[in-house]
C-alpha cells in the first residue's frame, strides 16, 4: 500500500496526473470512500491528464460516462451508487474490451460484474484534506504503483 496527504486540490490533480502518466496500457481501477470523500474529483483529474476535452462529468445519475482518449481508446467512468443489483450493469451496454480504462466508484455494488481490478484507491477525509490509500490488486496494478512510486513528486506517508 501506498498513501497519500491531499491536502488541496492541487495535491489532488498531481496525484491524478501522476495516475494517469504511470497507468497500464489497459486498467480497471476502483475508487473507494465515503460521499464527498474526492474519488469524482480524483477521476476528473485522471481523465484531465489523459487529454480530456470539454465537460467531465460525475456519472452519478448516468452511471457510465465514455470519454474517447488520444490513443483512439475509451475511458469508462462508472458511479455504482444507483445500482441495485450488479446484473442491472448488463443493461449499460459495458463489453470489457471495449475501453482501455475502467474508472469504478462504489464498485462493491457491481460485485461479480466487474472486470478484475488492478488498483484500488480508497479516499477519505482527513482533516482540511484527504487521504488516499493505493493499494495493488494485480500484477499490472503492482507495476503501476511501482512506476508510480519511482517518478512521483507528492510526499508519501508510508509506503509499503
Amino acid at each position: 500500500m501506498t498513501d497519500f496527504f491531499l491536502a488541496t486540490a492541487e495535491d489532488t490533480d498531481q496525484l491524478g496526473a501522476r495516475l494517469a502518466a504511470t497507468r497500464p496500457a489497459q486498467a480497471v481501477m476502483q475508487l473507494r470512500g465515503d460521499l464527498g470523500a474526492g474519488k469524482s474529483t480524483l477521476a476528473r483529474a485522471l481523465l484531465r491528464a489523459l487529454g480530456v476535452q470539454g465537460a467531465i462529468r460525475s456519472p452519478t445519475y448516468t452511471l457510465v460516462e465514455r470519454y474517447p482518449l488520444g490513443d483512439g481508446s475509451e475511458a469508462w467512468h462508472l458511479d455504482l451508487y444507483r445500482i441495485g443489483q450488479a446484473d442491472e450493469l448488463e443493461f449499460l451496454g459495458l463489453d470489457e474490451g471495449s475501453a482501455s480504462l475502467w474508472l469504478v466508484e462504489w464498485p462493491e455494488r457491481g460485485a461479480g460484474a466487474l472486470p478484475p481490478t488492478d488498483l484500488v484507491v480508497a479516499l477519505e477525509i482527513d482533516g482540511q484534506g484527504r487521504r488516499a490509500t493505493l493499494s495493488s490488486v494485480s500484477e499490472a496494478g503492482a507495476e503501476w504503483v511501482q512506476r508510480l512510486r519511482e517518478g512521483r513528486d507528492l510526499r508519501p506517508l508510508s509506503a509499503g
